[in-house]
């Protein structure tokens, strides 16, 4: 675990991508590459 604190952020999922990958557009207009964690 990270020692660092987490950034929390809402959004679309607009693309699903393989090995539970994701391309996100968040609120406020950034696209992101995201992958589930846990």
């Amino acid at each position: 675990m990270s020692k660092e604190e987490s950034i929390e952020v809402q959004g679309t999922i607009i693309e699903t991508l393989p090995n539970a990958m994701f391309k996100v557009t968040l609120d406020n207009g950034h696209k992101v590459l995201a992958h589930i964690s846990g």
